[in-house]
């Protein structure tokens, strides 16, 4: 990996016809439509005045996904393969990819067809008229329901709320970064990454993307517990990377707590009328419950701070198809 960082860090950005773009694709059991997608991405990119690559992330796929790319990798050898030597989850397997990527720019995206690859040149466009991150912003999402696109509109409009960072609402991982940004964006070595807060923190000259987001391209989403668990964890790891609300909550709810326990004291000391023991329940329960909520809140930074301490790498490559050797 350090190899390719130099190589990458080596390169003056080009913008022009000599540039490289390496798209970087974290899948996971999408032998249904990586077909689909490789031919659809070819055609755009053979379209363009420029050199690519293309590096699929293997997250322990146990279909036949690997054999897919290798069939593709034999007509085109621009396609290059990283596997895990397990199961690590999306945002770290992007994370290899962009460690492995030499290009002057790199486009990150999902193998699922629902961000169109035809948006690419769009990415490029604005990336050649000195825009340094592209990031794109889904207007609609089609195929998915009313429910969950509420949800999802609520929790990414609370995390931008807390956070100090401008996090754009709808925003996802479907983005271009050129290599100064890339670099930089390699530096935040942090566990459980929160990849679209992290890509606006870096800064840096940013312009947006509309689009339709069109529904799944074949299958169902084979990443472990994409709207359930995995859902729950991104959207923890989205406020507690970016705002420090939540431990002030903890203290205006402790304030609230006291005020409330000494405004009933006093009321009672003054003879107001209560019913036998309900106002020392009600109490008690209202403090216990504040008091859970604040520790389930501490515990979350303290797991954030654990897993920072222990220092363990966010993945492991098995091994690797289509990239030169490595000294290391």
């Amino acid at each position: 990996m350090a190899d390719n960082q130099q190589q990458a860090e080596g390169r003056e950005t080009v913008r022009g016809e000599n540039a490289l773009i390496s798209m970087v694709f974290s899948f996971r059991n999408e032998e249904e439509v990586l077909g689909e997608l490789i031919k659809r991405v070819e055609a755009v990119l053979s379209g363009q005045s420029l050199d690519y690559e293309l590096i699929f992330i293997n997250d322990d796929s146990n279909d036949g996904s690997l054999d897919v790319l290798m069939s593709a990798r034999a007509k085109n050898p621009r396609i290059k393969i990283l596997n895990m030597s397990r199961c690590f989850g999306h945002a770290e397997c992007v994370q290899a990819g962009m460690a492995y990527a030499t290009g002057d720019a790199v486009i990150s995206m999902d193998t699922d067809l629902q961000d169109p690859p035809e948006l690419i040149p769009e990415l490029i466009a604005k990336w050649r008229d000195g825009a340094e991150v592209v990031y794109t912003v889904r207007t609609r999402r089609k195929g998915e329901n009313a429910f969950r696109m509420l949800i999802t509109k609520m929790a990414y409009k609370i995390i931008g709320g807390f956070s100090k960072v401008p996090l754009p609402v709808d925003a996802g991982d479907f983005r271009l970064m050129n290599r100064r940004a890339v670099n930089e964006f390699l530096r935040l070595d942090e566990s459980n990454p929160y990849l679209r807060g992290l890509a606006m923190w870096i800064g840096f000259e940013r312009t947006p993307i509309y689009y339709e987001r069109e529904a799944r391209g074949a299958g169902e989403s084979h990443f472990p517990g994409t709207f359930s668990f995995g859902a729950l964890q991104s959207f923890v790891a989205g406020i507690t990377s970016f705002s420090m609300v939540p431990l002030f909550f903890v203290l205006v709810v402790g304030i609230m707590a006291t005020a409330a326990s000494a405004l009933g004291l006093l009321a009672l000391a003054l003879g107001a009328p209560f019913p036998e023991g309900t106002a020392m329940v009600l109490f008690l329960v209202f403090l216990w419950g504040s008091l859970m909520a604040a520790l389930g809140i501490v515990a979350v930074y303290i797991s954030r701070i654990y897993s920072d301490v222990r220092r363990r790498p966010g993945y492991i490559v098995k091994d690797t198809i289509g990239f030169p050797p490595r000294n290391d």
